[in-house]
């Protein structure tokens, strides 16, 4: 009976991240789609002579191409006779007139005639089996494009209820006590239902509303999901984990609860009790899935990190800084540096430390690294790649503000990241223990160059798979399409290391699977927590951004005169947005409400983005809430993370975590906001 029992839950748990993947990879078919439909239409052009025809249905002409003209001519002239006399009209049958007219008829017949059994003779079954899977490529492009805001409504719920399923929501600590359990699943619990309860009154006010409903799938599918999610904390109220400790404090049980549950409480508040307003809270909730080709992308670059898990790429880079036996604070410097790319590629901080984290910890740990550094290193490995192309951060920006063009801000965001990486070091240097030594050359220089040959067939595979896409569909590995690219270059990759390569593994990752299912399912199991996690937070805090746009105002910064002290008050705002929301819900509140204004009162659009970029970075490594900290606070465990509490014999190396990203970040920020301003634009 328990082996059956544990049957049936491997099955529950198995079916949602089975829909997740169906969902990701049918939105990776669609969207290549449509470069596949492009490329096919070229194909057939050359290998069938007016392709572009023959792709279409000819209707077969009903006219008759055999028509007797002067039979036609009588009946036409005894019914115009017969209406001249009903009509007393003196004007007669012109019959040469109407026989030139069939005759043109009749002419135009044949030719269609003609084109219709010529269409028919061309049109083999070659043809019609080429067209019909073109057509498919075509029809799933226009579908997908067509259904997003559903397959994000549908992502969102389902890994929702994975990661509620896991107790993986995204809080400060995990869930280890009863307490925890308790306090932690029944605020999740209010907060679910509060959800649940305001989409059926959404839904109720939209079906009765005289105007016709745009989109009630969307709707229907938001009350449904909502409900089932409370349903399961429901569920998990009365079943208490069989492994999770006795006892508990308050303090920890509260600090269990997930982000999301605290602040979708309090907007639920606010909307109640303040607004009275009962489906202003699903209605604020709905704005997420206004972009949802932006969050749908967030998903796809979250199991690109996934799948990077699953390869040895992460240990084979860092194993060509191993042998030169740099001190800790170097090869933090170096992890900066070889993090921003992926960074840039996943699409926000959040993704990478979620992705590649645990690997960033564990070689920084593996030389000796103090916890305390490894942590700051990981929490901030992310920080300076958000600038770099092809970032989806900065692409946002690009769309919802015409002031700017992504190729600008990424010009200047190669500046920003060099200015970020030189000032980490100089404070790596101020803040060493140890002396600054590496290996000598004649050691280090051999096993290095060795370790970079066996990374070689790792970039051989990208750049063989990139160049495919490029060939083959015209497709380009750049900003709008490493979302759909990226997640196939790494199964490739994948397919590489555990069919072609002989290269054993650096170290055993009890959590890298050794066959390609295995390692495409395991990517995809955390994928669907860490999705689940992460848009239910992106999606609560998009309540901010609707009902913040409306509530909140920045006019007050008109009232500066000064440049200076406007730039000062935007690194407030900044940092303070960055503290407790997260980049895409930021984004879109500071384009709403500060960004006009500060262009108005002569602050450059390039200067202001790439300020806001900065300041938030260190809004999210800012305490209270410190997202970034609290992502590497989850993939690095809480064993560790502890074990760093009790190390340290000053005030800074204590809280080394946290001082050294602000330090950093903070700097980098002044230099950013006031040296423009102090040179000029020009």
């Amino acid at each position: 009976m328990e082996q059956t029992a544990g049957a049936q839950d491997n099955l529950l748990e198995r079916i949602p991240v089975l829909v997740i993947l169906a969902l990701l990879v049918f939105l990776i078919f669609a969207r290549t789609g449509e470069n596949v439909h492009g490329q096919m239409t070229k194909v057939g052009e050359a290998i069938w002579d007016d392709y572009f025809t023959l792709r279409a249905d000819l209707p077969m002409p009903t006219c008759n191409p055999n028509a007797d003209i002067e039979a036609r001519l009588d009946e036409l002239e005894s019914k115009a006779g017969a209406a001249e006399i009903d009509d007393l009209m003196d004007e007669s049958f012109d019959r040469e007139a109407a026989r030139t007219s069939l005759v043109n008829q009749q002419a135009l017949c044949v030719t269609q005639h003609a084109q219709a059994r010529q269409y028919q003779e061309r049109l083999t079954p070659a043809v019609e089996l080429f067209r019909e899977i073109e057509h498919q490529f075509s029809r799933a492009s226009i579908f997908a494009t067509a259904q997003q805001q559903l397959f994000l409504v549908l992502l969102l719920f389902v890994s929702g209820c994975v990661a509620t399923m896991k107790r993986h929501h995204i809080a400060f600590r995990p869930i280890m006590t009863e307490m925890d359990h308790r306090i932690s699943i029944s605020l999740q619990l209010v907060a679910n239902t509060s959800l649940a309860v305001s989409a059926w009154a959404f839904r109720d006010t939209a079906i009765h509303a005289s105007n016709q409903i745009s989109n009630p799938m969307i709707i229907n599918t938001l009350a449904i999901g909502s409900t089932v999610m409370a349903v399961l904390s429901l569920w998990q109220l009365f079943n208490m984990p069989k492994d999770i400790q006795r006892g508990g404090s308050i303090k920890h049980a509260l600090l269990s609860v997930p982000l999301y549950t605290i602040v979708m409480l309090i907007f639920a508040f606010i909307v109640f009790a303040k607004q009275q307003h009962l489906a202003g809270l699903s209605l604020y909730f709905s704005a997420f899935f206004e972009n949802s080709g932006t969050y749908l992308d967030v998903a796809l670059y979250l199991w690109c990190g996934m799948l990077l898990k699953q390869t040895q790429v992460g240990e084979r880079v860092f194993s060509i800084f191993t042998p030169w036996k740099l001190p800790p604070e170097l090869l933090a410097f170096v992890a900066i540096a070889v993090i921003a790319l992926p960074t840039a590629y996943t699409g926000a901080s959040a993704i990478i430390i979620l992705a590649m984290g645990a690997v960033t910890y564990r070689e920084l740990r593996k030389v000796g690294t103090r916890r305390q550094l490894a942590l700051a290193t990981t929490a901030m490995s992310g920080s300076s790649g958000i600038i770099l192309k092809p970032c989806l951060i900065v692409v946002i920006i690009s769309i919802l503000n015409k002031e700017v063009t992504s190729d600008q801000l990424f010009d200047w965001g190669v500046w920003v990241f060099l200015l970020t990486l030189s000032v980490f070091f100089v404070f790596a240097l101020i803040t060493k223990q140890d002396k600054l030594s590496v290996a000598r050359t004649s050691e280090a220089l051999p096993p290095s160059l060795a370790n970079l040959r066996a990374l070689l067939p790792y970039i051989f595979t990208f750049a063989v798979m990139a160049l495919v896409y490029a060939l083959a569909l015209n497709a380009y590995l750049d900003q709008f399409s490493a979302p759909v690219i990226l997640p196939v270059i790494i199964f490739a990759i994948i397919v590489f290391e555990r069919k072609l390569s002989k290269a054993k593994p650096i170290y055993h990752d009890p959590e890298r699977h050794p066959s390609v299912a295995g390692a495409l399912t395991r990517s995809m199991s955390d994928s669907a927590t860490h999705v689940g996690g992460l848009l239910i937070l992106m999606a609560t805090f998009m309540i901010m951004t609707a009902l913040g746009g409306k509530a909140m105002s920045m006019t007050f910064l008109a009232n500066f005169d000064s440049v200076y002290a406007v730039m000062g008050m935007l690194f407030v705002i900044f940092i303070f947005i960055g503290m407790f929301m997260e980049s895409m819900a930021a984004i879109g509140l500071v384009s709403l409400t500060i960004a006009p204004i500060a262009y108005a009162q002569g602050i450059d659009p390039i200067h202001f983005w790439m300020t806001c970029l900065v300041a938030l970075e260190l809004g999210y490594l800012t305490p209270p809430v410190a997202l970034s900290h609290i992502f590497t606070r989850q993939v690095v465990g809480e064993a560790e993370c502890a074990a760093a509490d009790k190390e340290g014999h000053n005030f800074y190396y204590r809280h080394e975590r946290l001082l050294l990203p602000l330090l950093v970040m903070g700097t980098v920020l002044c230099i950013v906001g006031f040296g423009p301003l102090l040179v000029g634009y020009r």
